[in-house]
């Protein structure tokens, strides 16, 4: 039988030392409380579990916590880790039409729950308790290095601004409104001829789109060597509509998740969207860029997409009057479009849903240093004015 303590010890906490003969060992709980486990009566597989418990929450902690130079994780992880990684998993997880990332979910889920009520019917409520925070740290823990390991480093990686050539002069108030006018010639142009070539998503409609994300990818210099991900739906599509998100990375098995509702003329920026997580571009506003530039390449209904999603970006950019007189330059054409895609977030977004899932977006990515948070998606906006690529039609090239 083993006898249980709680007792604060600040000496130990996060530390897994080997203890002296007869010394207790630590097990720190979520709350900063420790169960201190007398070693006598512990069996000697049960000490080793132990201290593996303490060796996976410490790992996670340092990982979370520790600076780690962008130029490193480039090199090293991005660049050499990552690719061979992201074409085995992306190419498994495609074989198959359902979601992965449902499975891991619902598995995890159930056997959390099995795990719970197992203690709860062995054990008094306490001990049952803390059995319960200590294996849901453990497990939190070992999902944490799952998701640095897999794609999460990505988002310690060098910025798109600070690869690529960049004029931080260009980024101006002006230079939006000038910006926002091109948006809409463009919308105006090529309304008619998206809609008469149409937006299905086909099997060659994709391949087409993922021709124009290789040629994205080589003229912003990234690698262009990647495996694009089948679109599939999820059981995430309920939460994610009312919380006002197209669109998921899968982090663990790199797969693309998409809403099923997603109107068509939506869908090639949402996929093209995806698509830069699963080439390593984690931060949202890079990503932005990278799946607008992957439109620019594309057919017209695939550039008519991308520009639906700039246009809204840089009118939310400008002041109120230039935001006015944006629209009040659209064709009826894209002013429908527009509307429509408004119409679906007002039938589907739930406004608390919304609040509460983006706050908690927020913190994740602050959590995984990016510190803008959920509003790194607009940084697009700035990369579009001052990034000086031949590939960017909303700027000068030198």
């Amino acid at each position: 039988m083993v006898s249980h303590e709680l007792q604060l010890n600040k000496q130990l906490v996060g530390r897994a030392v080997e203890p002296p003969p007869g010394r207790d060992i630590l097990v720190i709980g979520s709350s900063g409380a420790a169960i201190v486990l007398k070693q006598k009566d512990v069996p000697r597989g049960q000490l080793y579990k132990v201290r593996k418990y303490i060796a996976v929450v410490a790992a996670a902690v340092a990982l979370a916590v520790l600076p780690i130079p962008p130029a490193l994780v480039e090199r090293f992880y991005s660049g050499r880790f990552y690719p061979p990684l992201q074409h085995a998993l992306t190419s498994a997880s495609n074989r198959l039409p359902v979601a992965l990332f449902d499975i891991l979910l619902v598995s995890v889920g159930v056997a959390w729950l099995a795990f719970a009520i197992r203690d709860a019917s062995r054990a008094g409520l306490l001990r049952a308790a803390s059995r319960i925070v200590v294996r849901s740290t453990v497990w939190a823990a070992t999902l944490y290095l799952m998701f640095l390991t897999v794609w999460g480093l990505n988002y310690r990686r060098v910025r798109l601004a600070d690869k690529v050539p960049f004029d931080a002069s260009a980024v101006t108030a002006e230079a939006a409104r000038t910006a926002g006018l091109v948006a809409v010639a463009r919308l105006n142009a090529l309304a008619d001829r998206a809609h008469a070539e149409g937006f299905e998503a086909t099997a060659g409609e994709d391949r087409a789109l993922e021709d124009a994300f290789t040629r994205a990818l080589s003229g912003i210099g990234l690698d262009p060597a990647v495996v694009v991900g089948r679109p599939k739906h999820t059981l995430l599509d309920w939460y994610f509509r009312r919380a006002g998100v197209d669109g998921m990375t899968d982090p663990y098995f790199l797969e693309t998740l998409v809403v099923a509702t997603i109107l068509p003329f939506e869908r090639s920026f949402v996929v093209a969207h995806e698509w830069s997580h699963l080439a390593g571009v984690a931060n949202e506003g890079d990503a932005n860029f990278v799946g607008w530039i992957t439109c620019m390449n594309g057919s017209t209904a695939q550039q008519y997409s991308g520009w639906l999603f700039m246009y809204g970006e840089l009118a939310r950019a400008v002041g109120a009057r230039d935001r006015a007189a944006l629209g009040a330059s659209l064709a009826p054409g894209p002013r429908a479009d527009l509307q429509a895609i408004r119409a679906r977030f007002l039938r589907e977004v739930n406004p608390k849903v919304s609040d509460a899932g983006w706050r908690v977006y927020d913190t994740y990515l602050k959590a995984n240093r990016v510190q803008e948070g959920a509003a790194s998606y607009a940084e697009v906006v700035r990369l579009v004015l001052g990034a000086r690529l031949p590939e960017n039609p909303l700027a000068k090239t030198p």
